[in-house]
């Protein structure tokens, strides 16, 4: 008999329990569902506990950002297919490769078919949501007339001796329209007018520059640039001038241009332990998974990349009119055809670039307005190495070294220190050494945001972490709160960096021939991850001052909503 009633004692507290777990799971959905749509969340990091950490704000908005330059549609030349994704990576199999080594090419054509009915099972959901999560999209003032970089003027403003002086900083297409003279084979005969329909994506793009970011990620072009990039032909080619390794500058037929970088190495190959930073091997990957990094931080700041294969043959050697270039091509032992071009290090035929027999992986950059119509400031870097064998650079032997970059100009007010450890927290995720330099729009004055150009010796390494990349960030200790916040919210399982990396990279036509970067360097990413926000974390423990608060508007704007 006391057994009996022990066994009902004991299923009345087991029921009671699951009661009870089941209620506070229900409470818990509810909280986290509430979460997910606050104006100011302050993520919670794994390894971030202070109390020091920025207040955060709990009440909905959804912003609408504003871009005058956005466009829905394309011209009729460069409009999407209806699946961008299948229509890129069938092109990479299309005609441009039946020159002289179609039958090399079926292999490389497999993999993409393979690649396309795997990727139909990928969920892409993580990406989607992350963009659609208020810290990516936050109130932000519209933007004035001077806020942008270059404006179409109307035709009554053209004449105007009174703005003769601003016609050298801005392009100019009247209500006339701009016509090409160009009789040259194979070039558009082009018409544009002030009407943003008849503008090619490149050019979209430039006019979409404005002092805040490079471009806005919800612009319509963004994703018909990069097919822009990935499909359009090639007719001339030639050898960009300086650095210290091969690159090409491309022509596309409505006169659009983009920087050719050329694959050297797998993507599994990881840099030499005893390889100095300044003599590695450009990677046509990395600038494409630097764009990617780039833009799922929220920086914007690095011009739109594409991947491609090309005919070194066909769209390198028969339209280049460098002679340099032309004299370097040669066919292997192998019968592949090669190249090593002109440079001032790493130009020569112990290292040239090779097809499989005439396919070679590209990375495709969009080019920047010309500096006659929009001149760049070079800034070099206070935390720049000494590109030296033996010798160390002043940051590396004074702790105390940000003191002294904190009362320098520009660094001394405004937003630029805090712009430079955002792009010091992009070169540690991507393990970039070779940040010696940046630039930025004269038009803007001090008051805008780091061009981060030039990644191609990032993932070079993913089994271990470069430390001292990080280290303006540890003698600073100081990091914009938006940055922050996304940083954190990113280390969160539901919106992994090295998940959402994936979704993003998948959709380069590249990816159909392999991943643009393997699983060791994804891995990476979450682990350096987590060591920033550790450092972070070790400020504000040490120091009041940490978080730059660049979310007064949004703070003002949740601080009069109803409670």
């Amino acid at each position: 008999m006391v057994r009996r009633n022990l066994g009902l004692s004991t299923r009345s507290i087991y029921l009671g329990l699951a009661c009870l777990s089941l209620t506070l799971h229900l409470l818990l959905a509810c909280f986290c569902l509430s979460v997910l749509q606050t104006a100011c969340v302050l993520p919670t990091s794994p390894s971030s506990t202070s109390s020091s950490s920025p207040r955060t704000d709990t009440h909905h908005h959804h912003p609408v950002l504003h871009s005058s330059s956005s466009s829905s549609a394309a011209s009729s030349s460069n409009k999407l297919p209806t699946s961008p994704q299948d229509e890129d990576r069938h092109k990479l199999t299309a005609d441009t490769f039946d020159h002289k080594g179609t039958g090399s090419f079926n292999d490389v054509a497999g993999k993409a078919k393979k690649f396309n009915g795997a990727d139909k099972l990928m969920r892409k959901e993580k990406l989607e949501e992350l963009f659609k999560h208020p810290l990516f999209n936050l109130p932000r003032p519209e933007l004035q007339p001077d806020d942008w970089l270059l404006r179409v003027k109307p035709d009554e403003d053209v004449r105007d001796p009174e703005n003769e002086e601003e016609e050298i900083e801005n392009f100019i297409i009247d209500d006339n329209g701009w016509q090409s003279a160009s009789q040259e084979e194979g070039y558009d005969k082009v018409t544009w007018t002030t009407d943003k329909e008849t503008h090619p994506p490149w050019l979209r793009f430039h006019l979409s520059i404005s002092r805040r970011e490079l471009y806005d990620r919800k612009d319509p072009n963004l994703a018909q640039l990069t097919h822009y990039l990935a499909t359009q032909p090639i007719l001339g080619a030639v050898q960009k001038a300086g650095g210290t390794q091969l690159k090409l500058l491309v022509t596309f037929p409505n006169y659009g241009q983009a920087l050719l970088k050329l694959m050297r190495q797998s993507r599994d190959a990881e840099t030499d332990v005893n390889i100095f930073y300044f003599s590695d091997f450009d990677r046509h990957n990395a600038e494409i998974a630097a764009f990617h990094l780039d833009r799922v931080l929220g920086f914007n700041r690095i011009p739109p990349v594409a991947g491609r294969l090309v005919n070194a043959t066909t769209e390198i050697k028969e339209v280049t009119t460098d002679r340099r270039l032309s004299r370097t091509f040669y066919t292997s032992p192998a019968g592949n055809v090669c190249f090593y071009g002109r440079c001032e290090y790493y130009c020569s035929p112990e290292n040239p670039v090779c097809g499989r027999p005439h396919a070679v992986e590209v990375s495709l950059a969009s080019m920047l307005p010309d500096l006659s119509l929009a001149p760049r400031r070079s800034w070099r870097s206070p935390w720049r190495r000494s590109y030296s064998l033996t010798k160390l650079a002043e940051w590396e032997k004074n702790s105390s070294y940000c003191d002294t970059v904190k009362q320098t100009p520009p660094y001394n007010r405004g937003t630029r220190l805090v712009d430079l450890i955002d792009m010091v927290v992009l070169d540690f995720l991507m393990s970039n050494m070779d940040r010696h330099h940046y630039e930025t729009f004269e038009k803007f004055g001090n008051d805008t945001f780091l061009l981060h150009l030039d990644n191609g010796r990032a993932f070079g390494r993913h089994s271990q972490d470069e430390p001292s990349i990080l280290i303006p960030l540890k003698q600073c200790c100081r990091i914009r709160r938006s940055t922050l916040l996304r940083l954190r919210l990113l280390s969160l399982p539901e919106f992994r960096l090295s998940d959402v990396m994936r979704e993003s990279l998948a959709r380069d036509p590249l990816a159909a021939v392999a991943p643009l970067l393997s699983e060791p360097h994804l891995s990476a990413l979450d682990r350096r991850l987590a060591t920033v926000l550790r450092a972070v974390q070790t400020c504000q423990e040490q120091h009041n001052d940490v978080i730059y608060n660049d979310l007064e508007m949004c703070d003002q704007y949740n601080d009069g909503q109803p409670g």
